[in-house]
C-alpha cells in the first residue's frame, strides 16, 4: 500500500486537525498522528499522549512500512538501534507553513528525527541552536528523507508557507521516540 493510501487509512481513524498553540493561534499546518503516542498541543502546552485527545481512543498503530521506512533511514544516517514510536503526520495545503521551531517535546532526546517528505515540494528552513541564527533554506521533493540528531537534534527549523497557488498536497511524516 503506497504511503499516501496509508495516511488516509490513518486519517479516517484520527481526524487531521489544526491545532492552537499555548497562545491560543491556530497552527496552518493539520496533523494527526500514529503510533504508541500522537503530538499534541493546546492551551496546556506542547506533549505526546497515548489517546487522541477528540476521540480518547488510542492513536492509530502504526503501519508496519513506515516504521521500517523510519529504521532503515535511520540506520542509514548512523542510528542502527533507532524504534520510533511516533509518527507525526502533517498536512501542508496552499499557503500552509510552519514556523521556526525545536523538536523538544520527546523524552529521548539522543534518538534522532526521521522527516519523509511527500507530494508537492517545499522550503525547508534548517537554522541552528538558537532562533536566531542564520537560516539555510533548502528544497524538499517528494520522496525525500532527513535524518537529523546528534549535535544538530535541537536545531530550529520549519518550513515556507506553500504559495498560495499551490494546489498540490504536501504531507510529512516525522518519527520519533517520544517515550
Amino acid at each position: 500500500m503506497a504511503l499516501t493510501e496509508q495516511i488516509q487509512t490513518i486519517e479516517a481513524q484520527a481526524a487531521f486537525r489544526h491545532y492552537s498553540v499555548p497562545g491560543g493561534k491556530k497552527m496552518a499546518v493539520a496533523m494527526t498522528s500514529c503510533g504508541a503516542f500522537g503530538w499534541v498541543s493546546d492551551a496546556q502546552g506542547y506533549r505526546y499522549c497515548p489517546n487522541d485527545p477528540l476521540t480518547q481512543v488510542a492513536w492509530p498503530a502504526m503501519p508496519p512500512a513506515f516504521k521500517q521506512l523510519a529504521r532503515d533511514a535511520a540506520k542509514a544516517a548512523g542510528w542502527p538501534s533507532f524504534e520510533p514510536d511516533s509518527c507525526l503526520i502533517n498536512r501542508y495545503t496552499s499557503g500552509a507553513g510552519m514556523g521556526l521551531h525545536q523538536d523538544k517535546d520527546e523524552q529521548d532526546l539522543k534518538a534522532p528525527i526521521v522527516s519523509v517528505s511527500i507530494g508537492a515540494t517545499a522550503k525547508f528552513m534548517l537554522g541552528g541552536q538558537h532562533r536566531t541564527d542564520p537560516v539555510k533554506t533548502i528544497d524538499l521533493h517528494d520522496g525525500d528523507v532527513m535524518v537529523w540528531g546528534g549535535a544538530a537534534r535541537l536545531v530550529f527549523h520549519g518550513v515556507r508557507p506553500l504559495p498560495k497557488s499551490q494546489t498540490a498536497l504536501r504531507y510529512n511524516l516525522t518519527f520519533r521516540k517520544a517515550a
